[in-house]
């Protein structure tokens, strides 16, 4: 008999060689309908592979992001074997789940797939999915798998082929179709009950663009039908609210193939914004005891060799420059800068918690299939900070970076979050992370600790900690459901030594700090492409590039219209004049197509007793006010950075 501990500290007895599915049955026919994997230990798995050893279970379910993808995964599987069925001869690349969905990456040879395709493919899926073919795993030597698509002429599988040993390699069958993966899947393709197949792209095989260009296909399923049409109405109304397309019509940032992909250049809308965020973290960590500093865009190669990050981040960085016999990188991280700031100037025990601040240019060489408008960049300005502090200090400093958190999510109308608390792999010591396992253990205790007393939402996922010490990832929802990564806050106890810095505690001997990296507001690039989708391109008045136009109603009020425009300008409100030669409702229809707050609408009875016609966007009249009456409440409404 085997022991299986379930989350909720309950143990069972089994015999050996039970699957996740047969216990799911044991406890409900109910539930055993819903397990789509299993988590065993900490590893996801086939729900139906045996288990032989005593272990801790979880049962993943569509509510589990592990489960999702398992069903995603095994739906690009399934997509697989329709386009096999259409496109004979096709070879696969890799076939992963994504945020929302999964796509393949395929050779048609000479062929061309169109949208008419999909909607054939998509029907196709349907009747392979009915016949709830069973995802049969199986073990194959190394020597058996290349001959197997040595045969098939599969240059792709055998290229995947040559970075795996035997013991590593299994295949995956369901219905007529065989590939090599590694897992895990669902039991059988009954559970995919809703299917759509979204776009068709380019996709360079492995990323270079030196390469073949592949097709991708992107999709999604859902257990129900009801589920994905809730889906697809959010993804139009995401298509309404896509950044790239906001962007370019507000006159926020701009692409431009000379400076280069990944590159975004501000234009003077966008500029505003960004100096709007600025203040607000600038207000916010001043009154929390930040210093701010501003450090170089390039360092030397010994600085990184230093810190660790190279190697290991070689390939996310630029390739480096030579000059006067030295290696110099762009900076792609801001950390090791910092570093050198705080070890400028000796320290005592009484200098720390110790505080730095940066909005930081970093680079870093994102692969050009993974540019994506604003959300995935090569040039990133960061909301950075390093805090310095003692073990003691830990909880409190941890705890007041959540709660700087917390405070912009209230600004910005944010209600949906998660901290995913991101640990380390054991079995990767001294490879991918520092090889320190009591203080792994340690800090990760630290950290779970803070969000446990603070009632912090958090949930733990295992081989995603930073190489120096555990993190957090700020997981956050836009106004219509769309999940996006908002920033970091992670805990360093290598960096310190690593560079050799030290404080002198209260006995007088040297110690090393610990470190918190935090960047609550993440980058201007990821964080401003958020804010469009999730306000619409509608900013609150303190956030809009524009806050007021004010509109004559003919050129006989162009002068008041001005005479009101400076006096908001003196007040530092935003403001512009449209002195076009046209009608006032052509006038307010493009100023809300602009999504400017306000609207102050001029004539004749407004320039005698010295007032303005107030329209809010969206909202519509709001009233006549005199200017100082509305100057006063607009004033306010900007200084408590309201929504509305």
């Amino acid at each position: 008999m085997i022991n299986i501990t379930l989350p909720d500290g309950a143990v069972r007895q089994y015999e050996k060689g039970v699957s996740a599915l047969d216990i799911a049955k044991s406890i409900s026919e109910g539930l055993a309908r819903k397990v789509l994997a299993a988590s065993i230990n900490g590893q996801v798995r086939d729900a139906t592979r045996p288990i032989n050893e005593d272990a801790f279970l979880k049962l993943l379910t569509w509510s589990d992001g592990d489960g999702k993808n398992t069903f995603w995964h095994s739906s690009a599987h399934l997509m697989a074997e329709a386009v096999e069925t259409m496109f004979p001869g096709v070879k696969f690349w890799v076939g992963p789940p994504v945020e929302n969905g999964f796509y393949y990456d395929m050779d048609l040879g000479d062929k061309k797939m169109s949208e008419e395709d999909l909607v054939a493919l998509e029907k196709k899926m349907n009747e392979l999915a009915k016949k709830n073919s069973a995802y049969i795993r199986k073990e194959i030597p190394k020597e058996e798998a290349v001959k197997y698509f040595s045969e098939k002429g599969d240059e792709y599988k055998l290229d995947l082929l040559s970075n795996l040993n035997d013991g590593e390699i299994t295949f995956y069958t369901q219905g007529d179709f065989t590939d090599l993966c590694r897992g895990p899947h669902i039991p059988n393709t009954s559970f995919i009950k809703a299917i759509k197949l979204t776009s068709i792209a380019g996709a360079y095989w492995k990323g270079n663009e030196k390469n073949k260009m592949l097709t991708r296909v992107y999709g999604v399923t859902y257990p129900s039908q009801k589920e994905l049409d809730e889906y697809l109405a959010m993804m139009e109304e995401a298509k309404k609210r896509d950044h790239r397309k906001l962007g370019k019509e507000l006159g926020i940032f701009t692409m431009d193939d000379d400076v280069g992909p990944g590159l975004p250049l501000w234009m003077p809308n966008g500029t505003v914004i960004i100096e709007e965020l600025e203040k607000l973290a600038k207000e916010t960590e001043l009154a929390a005891g930040y210093k701010r500093v501003v450090t170089p865009h390039i360092a030397k190669e010994s600085m990184y060799l230093t810190s660790g990050h190279l190697p290991y981040y070689a390939d996310s960085m630029f390739p480096p420059m030579e000059m006067d016999g030295e290696k110099y990188y762009l900076k792609a991280m801001n950390c090791p800068h910092h570093h050198k700031i705080f070890d400028a100037e000796p320290k005592s025990y009484k200098d720390l918690p110790y505080r730095l601040a940066e909005y930081g240019t970093c680079y870093r060489y994102e692969q050009s299939g993974e540019l994506f408008g604003l959300m995935r960049v090569r040039c990133l300005h960061m909301n950075d900070a390093h805090i310095y502090c003692t073990k003691e200090q830990f909880y409190d400093e941890f705890k007041a970076v959540n709660e700087m958190y917390l405070k912009y999510f209230k600004i910005f109308g944010i209600d949906k979050y998660v901290m995913r608390l991101s640990l380390h792999s054991p079995e990767k010591l001294g490879q991918k992370y520092v090889d320190e396992p009591e203080l792994w253990k340690e800090t990760e205790a630290l950290v779970r600790d803070v969000l446990i007393k603070t009632n912090t939402p958090f949930v733990e996922v295992q081989d995603e900690a930073a190489f120096y010490g555990p993190k957090i990832d700020v997981q956050i929802w836009s106004i219509i459901g769309r999940e996006f990564t908002l920033a970091t806050n992670q805990v360093d106890f290598a960096q310190g030594r690593r560079f050799k810095l030290e404080f002198t505690n209260q006995d007088n001997k040297a110690e090393t700090p610990l470190i918190i990296h935090r960047a609550p507001l993440g980058t201007h690039e990821r964080f401003i492409g958020f804010l469009l989708e999730h306000y619409a391109g509608k900013f609150p008045l303190w956030l809009a590039p524009v806050q007021v136009k004010v509109l004559p109603i003919s050129d006989k009020f162009i002068d008041y219209a001005k005479s009101v425009s400076d006096k908001l300008k003196k007040a530092d409100i935003r403001s512009e004049v449209d002195d076009r030669n046209e009608k006032i409702g052509k006038k307010i229809r493009d100023t809300e197509l602009m999504r400017v707050p306000y609207m102050l609408v001029v004539g004749e009875k407004e320039m005698n007793e010295n007032k303005v016609a107030v329209r809010r966007q969206g909202k519509g009249d709001m009233g006549v006010k005199t200017v100082d009456e509305f100057l006063t409440n607009a004033i306010e409404e900007i200084k408590d950075r309201r929504e509305e």
